[in-house]
């Protein structure tokens, strides 16, 4: 194939539906390097996984924020990965929307921490949309609602190309966030739309509120 370049600032958009964390992270592996190779455009994939602890790369990445004893995680079915992520140790589930662009950011883009503030935008326009009223809070990453996280963020960018993603809560069971400190914060808690709303969301409605602000915030037309 020819070279796809950042040029074209189109997006394509995969819609993956549950897959294990092991099967996304292989396949983000491999659409890094085919990004990199320019044999494919910039990406959106956006998934949910069975249950799942994913660890980050600081330190011992999380493991000792996990509150609950293996015999414990592997009676309800819960496994313990490790990413290659920044941030903390986080948990996957049904009910989440986890987003993993593989985009190129030359030459325009290249700021981390910009690109982490583009991705909080991203879910701050799609909470605003289904009513939720979400925000930043100075010195965390993520998307907060008062001292609640309702999406985390983890990223890992190479030679400018991103991989890894974020994870909005949005019918989540939140029981499941009581197994770990997520994220390392103990003094704040987790919530979902689903629960902020006192109401069923529903998935392909976010999903599609995710990708157009996406490509607002990214400057990018669904391919």
């Amino acid at each position: 194939m020819g070279q796809v370049g950042s040029a074209s600032r189109t997006l394509e958009v995969r819609r993956l539906g549950s897959i294990p964390y092991a099967d996304a992270l292989a396949m983000q592996r491999a659409l890094v390097e085919e990004r990199r190779a320019g044999s494919v455009g910039d990406l959106l994939l956006l998934v949910e996984h069975p249950h799942v602890l994913t660890l980050g790369v600081r330190g011992d990445g999380g493991r000792g924020h996990i509150l609950a004893t293996a015999e414990a995680l592997a009676a309800r079915g819960i496994d313990v990965r490790e990413t290659g992520r920044g941030g903390d140790i986080t948990y996957h589930g049904p009910g989440q929307i986890v987003g993993y662009p593989i985009i190129d950011l030359k030459p325009d883009r290249c700021d981390v921490h910009r690109y982490v503030r583009d991705l909080e935008e991203v879910l701050i326009r799609t909470a605003a949309g289904c009513g939720v009223v979400a925000e930043r809070v100075e010195g965390l990453t993520g998307v907060w609602v008062g001292r609640e996280k309702l999406a985390a963020i983890g990223v890992r960018i190479g030679r400018w190309i991103t991989s890894h993603g974020f994870a909005l809560n949005v019918t989540t069971e939140l029981d499941y966030f009581n197994l770990i400190v997520p994220c390392g914060i103990a003094d704040r808690g987790v919530t979902s739309l689903a629960r902020l709303l006192g109401r069923p969301v529903d998935r392909r409605e976010v999903e599609d509120r995710i990708v157009t602000h996406f490509c607002d915030v990214f400057g990018r037309t669904v391919s």
